[in-house]
């Protein structure tokens, strides 16, 4: 997998993915950019959500279960010196729909275990809790 990027001046990089897709990222006014993008770990963070949604919904879209609605929250805690890489990443899913818990249970395993290439390539401890159909936030082991 390639991208290409080109400075744009200041902290600014815009790229192009290797599917065609273009993308602009920056830092902000407190570390030398012009907030014209979003930050490269804003990215990374979003990309972990991503991945595992997408395991999730075609795993649950395999074992024939319908979603009515699905949005994830993710919050990483970076490091205070540098490189201030994630140290801990907690993914919260909220799925809707008639979904029995042990399948999406078991969807969220797959992801995290075997499938989702964003954050197998994370270096973080990820914590996982899941909701279904309002009730209180539960935590995968």
């Amino acid at each position: 997998m390639k991208a290409k990027l080109n400075w744009n001046g200041g902290m600014a990089f815009s790229g192009e993915t290797e599917s065609g897709h273009h993308v602009l990222l920056d830092a902000g006014e407190e570390n030398g950019g012009a907030n014209k993008g979003p930050r490269p770990t804003e990215v990374l963070l979003n990309a972990a959500a991503v991945c595992t949604g997408m395991d999730i919904v075609m795993i649950l879209e395999k074992m024939r279960l319908t979603i009515d609605g699905f949005h994830i929250e993710i919050d990483g805690t970076r490091a205070e010196n540098h490189p201030r890489r994630f140290t801990e990443i907690t993914i919260t899913y909220h799925i809707d729909g008639e979904l029995p818990e042990d399948k999406v249970v078991r969807a969220i395993k797959l992801s995290r275990d075997t499938y989702c290439t964003v954050v197998n390539s994370l270096n973080a401890s990820i914590h996982y809790d899941y909701v279904l159909n309002g009730d209180a936030p539960k935590t995968i082991s």
